[in-house]
């Protein structure tokens, strides 16, 4: 049996829904490496996020993980995106 990673794309008003956040605070966060970037599905416009990354954000920051660490754990979610 082989091991299938299933991923599955957010669109922006999905995020902004599982975050809570407002449209300028998410990206803020992006910005200050709190939360991952977009990945391109197409279109230089079209765009999405990887749900299991902005779900590992979020259980870390109700964890109450200090910001630094969280940085921390996005960027090793950014860097594990080439292993696919």
């Amino acid at each position: 049996m082989t091991n299938t990673v299933q991923i599955k794309i957010n669109r922006k008003p999905e995020v902004l829904a599982m975050t809570g956040l407002k449209k300028s605070t998410f990206y803020t966060r992006i910005k200050e490496g709190l939360l991952p970037p977009p990945i391109q599905l197409g279109s230089e416009r079209t765009v999405g996020w990887i749900e299991h990354e902005i779900q590992a954000v979020l259980a870390a920051m109700c964890a109450g993980m200090p910001l630094i660490q969280i940085k921390e754990l996005v960027q090793d979610l950014i860097n594990q995106r080439t292993k696919f």
